[in-house]
């Protein structure tokens, strides 16, 4: 019996003591989430600094809120929270959005001129606001800089060609492939939660990345392969989903915010 006795103890605390062990936060216990998250914001803060010190930054206030118009019910819907996005718009010809750390959303004008129609830009933004939301940003970073190197230039070792080249390599360079499907899926889920018609989000990777017009501006497009692809699986992923045709911007508010940032001036 004593035996008996002494074995069903051993096993009891044995099993306490990984149910103890289990319920440890491990992560916040060695504070590694806190580093992680100082350093997105180190990151994505020093990156905003170097963008805006090189480039146009569009701030008006018509155009920012037609922007948000075609963002708010995007988030509303999916359970974003608006406001853990830093939108800027950018003042600059090429067709591109990038997603930076800690939630900066970058758009260029030239992806709003380029846009035939509001759905299409929703469906960029939404593609991009999805690498915020799961944070492939840092992902991406950690894998091609080191998260290491992204540490130290947010704790007092700040390089200034560094910053570029992190920079360039979000605004110019893909996703892994299968980053990139998730994310263009999840921006059709996002729409069609929304009741916005991800078709035409599907025709704009088409339309562009067969116009040869505009193929030097193409940032967007060019650093997201196989767009044709893309578009096919798209279209093959909506098939015999209802699609509503709501729209969030009258044509004469689309018309009036296209030609407000073609026509805007610092």
């Amino acid at each position: 019996m004593k035996a008996l006795f002494r074995g069903l103890s051993i096993v009891v605390v044995f099993f306490g003591i990984w149910f103890l062990l289990s319920q440890i936060d491990y992560i916040t216990f060695f504070k590694i989430d806190k580093a992680k998250s100082a350093t997105e914001k180190g990151v994505g803060d020093m990156i905003w600094d170097q963008i805006k010190t090189t480039e146009d930054i569009i701030v008006n206030d018509s155009i920012t809120k037609s922007l948000d118009k075609l963002l708010k019910p995007l988030c509303k819907e999916n359970g974003i929270e608006r406001d853990s996005l830093k939108v800027h718009i950018i003042q600059k010809d090429e067709v591109n959005a990038f997603a930076l750390p800690d939630g900066h959303l970058v758009v260029y004008s030239g992806l709003i001129e380029a846009s035939k129609n509001e759905q299409a830009l929703i469906g960029v933004l939404g593609h991009e606001i999805d690498h915020i939301e799961n944070n492939h940003v840092m992902k991406k970073l950690s894998k091609e800089v080191g998260f290491s190197v992204l540490m130290s230039i947010t704790t007092g070792n700040n390089n200034g060609k560094l910053v570029r080249e992190i920079m360039h390599t979000l605004s110019s360079s893909a996703y892994d492939r299968s980053l990139e499907k998730e994310a263009d899926i999840a921006s059709v889920e996002y729409m069609l939660k929304a009741k916005i018609d991800p078709a035409p989000f599907a025709d704009f990777l088409y339309e562009m990345s067969f116009d040869n017009k505009l193929e030097s501006a193409l940032s967007w497009v060019n650093s997201h392969p196989e767009s044709e692809e893309r578009a096919k699986y798209i279209l093959e992923y909506i098939k015999g989903k209802k699609a509503s045709q709501k729209h969030l911007l009258t044509q004469t508010e689309w018309t009036g915010f296209k030609k407000a940032v073609k026509e805007y001036e610092n």
